[in-house]
């Protein structure tokens, strides 16, 4: 009994697996190459280490989802924060073209939705929608 739920539980991953990668996606999600360069300079430097996006990441810094679109804030405000650090946070030294990447990549966060995971359902596809 314990080998037929074995391989009936294998079965079913693989038929899930090919059902979720042959899903096509929307034209909507893809990003720009300076979206992806902004993506890699976020990695690079580590910066989930102390930042949250989507609510996931460290908590010595705030969440950044939503930082793009937030009052009093946006592409000038981030670049002033990556470029001369606080007390906590250190400063960066990234040129004018990396500085317009990261936020073009927080752009690109920003417009996907909130960040709070209080709010979001799961579907059984594994993606996330906003309640």
């Amino acid at each position: 009994m314990k080998q037929k739920i074995f391989v009936s539980l294998i079965l079913l991953f693989f038929a899930y697996s090919m059902f979720i990668y042959t899903q096509s996606e929307s034209k909507s999600n893809h990003a720009t190459s300076d979206v992806e360069a902004g993506k890699s300079i976020w990695q690079q430097n580590n910066c989930v280490a102390c930042h949250q996006i989507y609510g996931l990441g460290g908590f010595l810094g705030p969440d950044l989802t939503n930082v793009h679109s937030a009052k009093l804030k946006g592409p000038e405000y981030i670049k002033a924060f990556v470029r001369n650090g606080t007390g906590v946070m250190p400063a960066f030294d990234l040129s004018e073209t990396e500085l317009n990447q990261l936020v073009s990549f927080f752009e690109h966060i920003d417009a996907s939705g909130k960040s709070d995971p209080k709010n979001f359902r799961r579907n059984l596809d594994g993606t996330i929608e906003l309640n």
